[in-house]
C-alpha cells in the first residue's frame, strides 16, 4: 500500500467510505483558499497550495488570544474595527467640509453682511452724487431783493408745474393733447411747508388764476408772474402776497411728468367720477386705477367735474402730486435698481430747481411728500377783474391770513381754514 493509501484509510470511517471534502473555493480554516481540479464535483480532490496546514474538521471556538475578522478568528492580531461606508457620517468630530450638512460660522456671517452693508453703501453714496451733478440749477432764482421777508421756521418749497411743451415731440403733443400753445406759463403751483417739530407738512394749493399783486406790474392772475418775469418773479410775487419766505424751488414740464410716472410704473389713483374729456386726451372710469403718465398728465390738467372745476382741478393736483412722490420714495421703487435708476434719470432730467438745492435737498422734499402731508388750497370767494383782461379769483383775506400766518409761524393749519380749503 503506498503512502498515499495509508493516509486516506487513516481518515475515512470505519465503513472504508470517503470523507466528505469541503468546497474547494471557499476560505479553510487558517488557510489559503483551495483550488479544484477541472472538471470536479462535489466529492472531487482538492489539491491545496504549497505549505498549507492539512486538511482537518472544521475547529470550534476561539483561539487563546485570538480576535475575530469579519466574524472569523484569527489568531495572534490585534482587533480590527469593522470598515466603514464613505458615506456614513463619522461618530465623532466636525462634518466634512464638502458634505451637505456644512455649517457657515458667525464670523463669516457678519463679513458676508459686512461686506453686502459696504457694497449698499458705495452705491447710495455714488448715486448721491450722480444726482447732484445732474440736477439743473437756475441762477439768481432766490435771489435777496429790498422788502423780502425775512427767513421763517420751517423749509418751504414752492412746487411749479409748467405747461412746457420742451423735449415733445409733434406726435406726442398730438397723443397728450397738450396742443401747440408758445411760451411758457405755470399750469400749477403748490406751496409745501416742512415744519422742523414733529408735526405734519402741509401743501397748498396756490390757483393759477389768483387775482395778485404782481411787484412791478400791478394786479393780475398769478400765473403771468411766470410769463411776465420767469420763475424770480413768480418767487418774489408768492412771497410778497403770502409773506412767507421761500427756501427751495422746483418746476417740472409736461414731458418730465411723464416721464416720472412712466419711470416708477404707473400711480395708482381713485377717481372720484368718471372723466371724459377730448381736450385733455383723458377717459377714466370711476374707482381706483393705475394711471400711466399720458393719463396722469390728462388727470391733472382737465378741468372736467365738479360745480368748481379749477377748485377740483387743484385737488387732483394735490392728490396726484402726493401719490407720485410716496411711490417713488417707497423702498419697492428706491432699493430696486431696475426702477430706481431709471427714476433718477428720469427726474433730474424733468426737473429744474434753484441752483442751492441739491441731491440732500430732493430726498428731503421727498421723505415729506411721503408723510402724508396736509392738503388744502387758499381759501377764496367771488371773482374780480383784472386789468389784462377776464376776472381772477380772489381770496378770503381773513382765512389767507389765517393760513399763511400758521405756516410763517411753524403751527399747524387751523381747522377751519383746512376745511374753507
Amino acid at each position: 500500500m503506498s503512502e498515499d493509501d495509508r493516509t486516506r484509510a487513516m481518515r475515512s470511517p470505519g465503513d472504508g467510505r470517503p470523507l466528505p471534502q469541503r468546497p474547494a473555493d471557499g476560505l479553510r480554516s487558517g488557510g489559503a483558499p483551495a483550488h479544484r481540479m477541472p472538471g470536479g464535483g462535489p466529492g472531487a480532490p482538492t489539491h491545496q497550495l504549497p505549505n498549507a496546514a492539512p486538511q482537518g474538521p472544521p475547529e470550534s471556538g476561539p483561539k487563546p488570544g485570538g480576535s475575530r475578522v469579519y466574524g472569523r478568528e484569527r489568531s495572534g492580531s490585534s482587533p480590527i474595527k469593522p470598515l466603514r461606508s464613505r458615506r456614513e457620517p463619522s461618530e465623532s468630530g466636525p462634518p466634512s467640509p464638502r458634505g451637505p450638512g456644512r455649517r457657515i460660522s458667525g464670523r463669516t456671517v457678519l463679513k458676508i453682511v459686512a461686506g453686502v452693508l459696504v457694497v449698499l453703501l458705495v452705491t447710495v453714496v455714488g448715486l448721491f452724487f450722480w444726482v447732484n451733478s445732474r440736477l439743473a440749477g437756475i441762477d439768481g432764482v432766490l435771489a435777496d431783493y429790498e422788502g423780502r421777508p425775512a427767513d421763517t421756521p420751517g423749509t418751504n418749497w414752492l412746487l411749479v408745474g409748467s405747461d412746457s411743451r420742451k423735449g415733445l415731440t409733434a406726435a406726442q403733443r398730438k397723443k397728450l393733447a397738450t396742443g401747440q400753445a408758445a411760451g411758457q406759463r405755470t399750469d400749477s403751483m403748490m406751496l409745501l411747508h416742512i415744519p422742523e417739530g414733529s408735526d405734519k407738512p402741509t401743501l397748498v394749493s396756490l390757483p393759477r388764476d389768483s387775482a395778485v399783486t404782481i411787484p412791478g406790474k400791478g394786479r393780475d392772475k398769478l400765473n403771468s408772474a411766470y410769463a411776465l418775469g420767469g420763475p424770480k418773479l413768480l418767487v418774489r410775487t408768492v412771497e410778497s402776497v403770502t409773506g412767507v419766505y421761500v427756501d427751495h424751488y422746483m418746476e417740472i414740464g409736461f414731458a418730465g411728468f411723464v416721464d416720472i410716472v412712466d419711470a416708477v410704473g404707473g400711480v395708482e389713483i381713485n377717481v372720484r367720477q368718471a372723466v371724459d374729456d377730448p381736450k385733455a386726451g383723458l377717459k377714466l372710469k370711476k374707482g381706483t386705477q393705475v394711471l400711466s403718465g399720458s393719463q396722469a398728465l390728462g388727470y391733472v390738467r382737465t378741468r372736467k367735474g365738479g360745480a368748481l372745476p379749477d377748485f377740483e382741478r387743484t385737488k387732483r393736483q394735490r392728490q396726484f402730486l402726493s401719490a407720485v412722490v410716496k411711490k417713488a420714495a417707497s423702498p419697492g421703487v428706491l432699493i430696486n435698481p431696475f426702477t430706481a435708476i431709471p427714476l433718477a434719470s428720469s427726474a433730474t432730467a424733468a426737473v429744474e430747481v434753484d441752483s442751492g438745492t441739491g441731491a440732500f435737498d430732493m430726498l428731503s422734499l421727498g421723505l415729506a411728500m411721503g408723510d402724508s402731508p396736509v392738503t388744502t388750497v387758499v381759501p377764496f370767494g367771488g371773482n374780480e377783474a383784472v386789468p389784462s383782461g377776464g376776472t381772477a379769483v380772489k381770496w378770503d383775506r381773513m382765512k389767507a391770513l389765517a393760513l399763511f400766518d400758521a405756516l410763517k409761524n411753524d403751527k399747524p393749519v387751523p381747522k377751519d381754514v383746512i376745511d374753507a380749503g
